[in-house]
């Protein structure tokens, strides 16, 4: 029996989204599954994936427009494979605290794909993330990683229980 293929894409300024899009696919692959990680805008064809994982970081409480553009651009191939969203942003723990539900946007994304789930993880703004308004919320001690690895392991481990399931 050959291992399921599951994409992995992500839309990150930062690179702190892509940081959660490489541990989902790490734990994926650990897991037995065919996990390939790209950027959300080099992502043209999902025909060839049983499933998908796409997660945008939130700017202003909106998803990035790189996962936005790759959701509509595969909208038709991703309504036929199973789907699971997440974002990334919030700057403190509140994503450990309790679910915080997706942006509206990201929700009518959901049911647009007829996405089985949305998970929300917390974001990262470090003295090397580029830009005057990383350097500002660092300098204000607003900053900090509040990425958490073992829940991301964990979202991740259910997803691969769940595609291991079907059929």
């Amino acid at each position: 029996m050959n291992s399921k293929r599951v994409l992995v894409a992500y839309g990150s300024k930062h690179g702190a989204t892509a940081g959660i899009a490489d541990e989902i696919g790490k734990t994926l692959r650990a897991d037995g599954l065919d996990a390939v990680v790209l950027p959300a805008d080099t992502v043209t064809d999902v025909s060839g994936y049983d499933g998908v994982v796409l997660g945008g970081a939130l700017y202003a409480g909106h998803w990035n427009s790189k996962a936005r553009r790759c959701a509509r651009r595969n909208a038709e191939q991703l309504r036929h494979r199973p789907v699971w969203l997440f974002s990334s942003g919030p700057m403190d723990s509140s994503a450990e605290q309790h679910d915080i539900p997706p942006v509206p946007g990201v929700a009518r994304r959901m049911k647009k794909l007829g996405a089985r789930e949305h998970i929300t993880f917390g974001g990262a703004v470090t003295a090397e993330t580029p830009g005057p308004i990383a350097r500002s919320l660092v300098r204000h001690g607003k900053g900090g990683d509040f990425r958490n690895p073992e829940r991301v392991q964990a979202w991740a481990h259910h997803i691969g229980t769940e595609l291991g399931a079907m059929g």
